[in-house]
């Protein structure tokens, strides 16, 4: 068997696949010329972060595949259906990357609450003249502790944002379109293991009413989730947070009611126009921002790469 690793994988992962007799390739190859790539080396795995696209027309030109891999939680570069229907494989990796993008929901978080994204540019700018003014302007600052986090989505990203909130002390709220009962486990360094029963609701009143620190957490939707009816029963103040996708948040609207007030300040990993997000949203002190870089940490990089090897063997026994 032979894979195609065109937007990496982790050391972990490879070497996984090499000890199971598969040939790794680690090629880089552009999109216009992939299908040949694929078709002179015979290649039967596919595996692609969110650089590749693997469309109809790839799967239609590219008898040999067997399998094809997503190095993360959305398929959305996939057209995973029609791939399946013929016969192919396609695998993804939900959980791997979960508390990296938790980790990135809390550092936005903290960096909003302590105004150190803005910090951060003033600093340089002005820190050796405008010391004192600085210190004055970012004095309003708030805690974690003790406010309302409310997440939007309670997949696996959305339980690691919950075990974080809980473990800082926050009131934790969840919203779903259909409600449900999970049980959050947080296990400490000693060996010690706390169990929490966590119920979702789908009330956006009974939701928002009173949340402090919103974080998104859902898969890519055809329209917004938070819109201006969702901004207009929030109290003012409040931080949002975005690591899930573009879209899911409209992004103009969320510029307005940051002027307005009723928002304090909110964070983008993930854009509307990505990776072309608009300017007045690039420029806004108010928002803390970041690259779409939710599960790019090493620890997730080399629990994707042994989650995708160890299906990609499974399957090889079956066929």
């Amino acid at each position: 068997m032979k894979v195609l690793a065109n937007d990496g994988i982790s050391k972990a992962g490879e070497n996984l696949l090499k000890e199971s007799g598969i040939e790794v390739l680690e090629n880089k190859i552009a999109q216009n010329h992939l299908i040949n790539f694929i078709n002179e080396n015979n290649v039967d795995v596919l595996l692609v972060r969110s650089a590749t696209e693997v469309r109809r027309d790839l799967t239609d030109a590219c008898p040999s595949l067997k399998i094809i891999g997503r190095g993360g939680v959305g398929m959305d570069n996939i057209d995973v259906e029609y791939a399946r229907n013929k016969g192919i494989f396609v695998i993804n990796t939900p959980n791997a990357s979960s508390r990296s993008v938790a980790e990135m929901v809390f550092a936005h978080f903290f960096s909003l609450a302590r105004f150190l994204h803005e910090s951060n540019r003033m600093m340089p700018l002005e820190g050796e003249t405008q010391f004192n003014a600085l210190k004055k302007s970012f004095a309003n600052a708030v805690e974690l502790e003790g406010k309302t986090l409310g997440v939007v989505g309670f997949g696996g990203i959305g339980k690691e944002v919950v075990k974080i909130g809980i473990s800082l002390g926050m009131n934790v709220k969840v919203f779903t379109r259909n409600p449900k009962t999970e049980t959050i486990s947080l296990e400490f360094f000693d060996g010690q293991k706390l169990n929490f029963q966590i119920s979702s609701g789908n009330d956006w009143d009974e939701f928002l009413k009173n949340t402090d620190f919103i974080s998104i957490n859902t898969p890519k939707s055809k329209e917004y989730i938070i819109d201006s009816p969702q901004f207009e029963k929030m109290k003012n103040g409040v931080f949002i947070v975005n690591t899930a996708r573009g879209g899911v948040i409209n992004e103009q609207k969320l510029l307005e009611f940051i002027e307005s007030g009723k928002v304090a300040g909110a964070a983008l990993d993930v854009f509307e126009n990505e990776p072309n997000p608009s300017l007045n949203i690039l420029m806004n002190p108010a928002l803390s921002l970041s690259p779409h870089l939710g599960g790019n940490t090493l620890d997730a990089q080399e629990k994707i790469g042994t989650e995708l090897a160890e299906q990609i063997i499974e399957i090889k026994k079956k066929l």
